[in-house]
């Protein structure tokens, strides 16, 4: 008889591909446009999604294949084998504050866009408490769980915008792109900078492959993930450009939820379209910071074994809560949220590089053949 399918405490490769692409299609989406229309000119910065999609995909390439190289391994297991265990111990703890800080980053984003659309009336320190108050319910249980989550929330986040961009499909004026390629190629690849952004926080997966049952298929599951962010980033930008216009986009905080709010029901059910659209969003939001809180916690306890799961989580709540209050604007929002992605390239995909080149210099692999 086959076992059943979920009850092994490991994830396949759906469940890897789902959770790539859950993390990055997460508020990128909401914000990719307007960063990219005020670096480039008219359309051009398809040139920079298409630029900035491949160096990710590159990147995307060199995590899964540290994956397979080290199968049934996290990351600090990784760091171990090609280093020693004072290098992958402090290695895997900045690690830990780089994803500590992305979880605040997540929850005050969400707080700031939520009090615009959705509770305006409510302050965003109560809608950040609330939303973290759920993900500390989240990552109190099984990590298993947390990645199968993405399984029942991405169909639907995917399907609401596919029926904003339809709904908005008569108002596509496609002059709006026009003229095309009036952009120098300093242009756009100083606006690729935003797009490869966008793309971070799919590197958590180097914790998550100690439960992989079949890390020599990690690279097609990886690489498959990053790909449908890239169309989207790619079909959300022309239909903004071409609904909007490159000026107005450049002006408007939130081009992809103005996009949402263009929607007319026939028969007038639903006279506030964006507020469903965010309300699904906000599935996408918190698996993102679900799983960037829960890899904090398999970081820390993979250097500090001793101290509960349950304790950990006590004390880094209010430590997420108080750092993701420090914010007092937009523009410092944004700030934060810079220099949290300047972090992520530097420790998200500058540590499996330097692990890849190492492991490959020194000939070193991991002790279990790949399925």
């Amino acid at each position: 008889m086959k076992s059943f399918e979920y009850g092994d405490g490991e994830i396949g490769t759906m469940e890897v591909s789902y959770g790539v692409c859950n993390m990055v299609i997460g508020f990128g989406v909401l914000t990719l446009p307007r960063t990219l229309a005020g670096m480039t000119e008219s359309s051009d910065a398809w040139m920079s999604i298409v630029l900035g999609g491949a160096v990710a995909l590159g990147f995307g390439w060199m995590v899964a294949s540290l994956m397979a190289r080290f199968p049934k391994q996290g990351f600090r297991d990784m760091a171990a084998a090609v280093s020693n265990k004072a290098i992958a111990n402090a290695a895997t703890l900045i690690f830990a504050l780089y994803t500590l800080l992305f979880v605040s980053y997540e929850t005050r984003a969400l707080a700031n866009i939520s009090k615009l659309y959705l509770f305006d009336r409510t302050p965003e320190e109560a809608i950040s408490f609330f939303f973290l108050l759920v993900v500390i319910y989240g990552v109190a249980g099984p990590s298993i769980s947390l990645l199968r989550l993405n399984l029942l929330f991405l169909p639907a986040v995917l399907s609401i915008l596919l029926v904003v961009l339809a709904m908005n499909l008569p108002l596509f004026n496609v002059h709006n792109l026009k003229p095309a390629f009036i952009t120098d190629w300093k242009g756009v690849a100083s606006a690729s900078k935003g797009t490869i952004f966008s793309f971070l926080g799919f590197e958590i997966f180097l914790f998550y492959n100690a439960w992989v049952n079949k890390p020599g298929k990690a690279r097609r599951a990886v690489l498959s993930g990053l790909a449908v962010p890239f169309v989207v980033y790619l079909l959300v930008f022309l239909f903004v450009i071409g609904i909007f216009g490159s000026v107005v986009v450049r002006n408007t905080l939130y081009p992809t939820a103005e996009l949402a709010k263009q929607v007319e029901i026939p028969g007038g059910f639903f006279e506030r379209f964006e507020s469903i659209f965010f309300t699904i969003w906000v599935m996408s939001l918190f698996n993102t910071a679900v799983m960037a809180f829960d890899v904090t916690l398999i970081a820390i306890r993979a250097v500090l074994p001793k101290t509960g799961r349950m304790t950990w989580i006590l004390i880094l709540g209010p430590v997420v809560y108080l750092i993701a209050m420090q914010p007092q604007s937009v523009t410092e929002i944004e700030t934060f949220g810079e220099w949290i992605s300047y972090a992520g390239l530097a420790v998200g995909w500058g540590f499996p590089a330097v692990l890849l080149l190492a492991a490959a210099v020194r000939r070193v692999k991991g002790d279990e053949k790949s399925a």
